[in-house]
């Protein structure tokens, strides 16, 4: 009868050790942004002094402050409706815009709150919430 024999524990051992190393290593990389692009994340500030008024026209001052551009293509007023950003307006790292769009058909109450949402293409939402002014 002729034995046959895998490898030796000790040695499995040691090759899914370093095989777990390699993807740890690849997996924080990834995470801090060692390899190139990735890692980058757009992250905008909607500041304070932007403006919403009551027949749906919304003035946004937007800051991206993260390391990488962000694209900005839909602006939402909670309950009132949402207006393209036609062409959408790109952000570098850094940048700040003032954003202008009209949300149509929008009959909002003068001194009543409201949450407007930015989007980005990369997939986020940015909420402020803004006083209607006449």
């Amino acid at each position: 009868m002729k034995k046959i024999s895998g490898i030796e524990p000790i040695i499995a051992v040691v090759i899914l050790v370093a095989i777990t190393l390699v993807i740890a290593i690849g997996v924080i990389g990834w995470l801090m942004g060692w390899w190139g692009g990735m890692g980058q994340v757009e992250s905008l500030v909607i500041h304070p002094d932007s403006k919403l008024y009551d027949d749906g026209r919304v003035v946004l001052h937007v800051e991206n402050k993260g390391s990488a551009a962000a694209v900005i293509y839909k602006v939402e007023i909670l309950g009132a409706g949402s207006a393209d950003i036609n062409p959408a307006k790109t952000l570098s790292p850094g940048a700040e815009a003032t954003i202008e769009a009209t949300v149509q058909n929008a009959q909002l109450v003068p001194g009543a709150t409201y949450v407007v949402r930015v989007y980005t293409k990369a997939g986020n939402a940015y909420p402020i919430t803004l006083r209607a002014e006449a």
